[in-house]
């Protein structure tokens, strides 16, 4: 009985350690690269043996450009480009999520806002008064 509670107890460590094998643990660099100017430019890039990689280049504090990739849990590769530039960060990849299409009764309103500018009352002047010529305001 002792010896059947030992392998037992045996078989259901190996069955854990088996769940919980991460092989992505072992993982090391294969290729990196880097080189920095004394202007700012910058550039570098690595890769790993499980398939990570990612380079990027730019100037320091005002532009990036650059990308990563890897395999997803299911086995299938994902890459991002992206720009950091006066505009923020824009990633670009196919699996970013993307808004819905604009619907055609908006884009239909928005349009004829375009062509339709909204009519704005000139501003009234003020006619005298020691007020250095700035009209009296709604409010007192």
């Amino acid at each position: 009985l002792l010896l059947q509670m030992l392998v037992a107890s045996a078989f259901l460590a190996c069955a854990y350690a088996a769940a919980n094998y991460n092989q992505d643990a072992g993982a090391y660099i294969t290729k990196t690269g880097a080189d920095i100017q004394p202007d700012g430019h910058y550039n570098y890039n690595y890769e790993t043996s499980n398939g990570i990689a990612a380079q990027e280049s730019g100037l320091g504090g005002y532009q990036v450009n650059g990308g990563y990739s890897y395999y997803s849990p299911e086995g299938e590769l994902v890459q991002i480009q992206y720009v950091a530039d006066e505009n923020g960060f824009q990633p670009q990849g196919a699996l970013l999520p993307t808004p819905p299409p604009i619907p055609a009764a908006i884009l239909k309103s928005l349009e004829y806002i375009r062509t339709h500018p909204q009519y704005v009352e000139p501003a009234q002047r003020s006619h005298g008064g020691s007020r250095g010529g700035f009209s009296r305001s709604v409010f007192g």
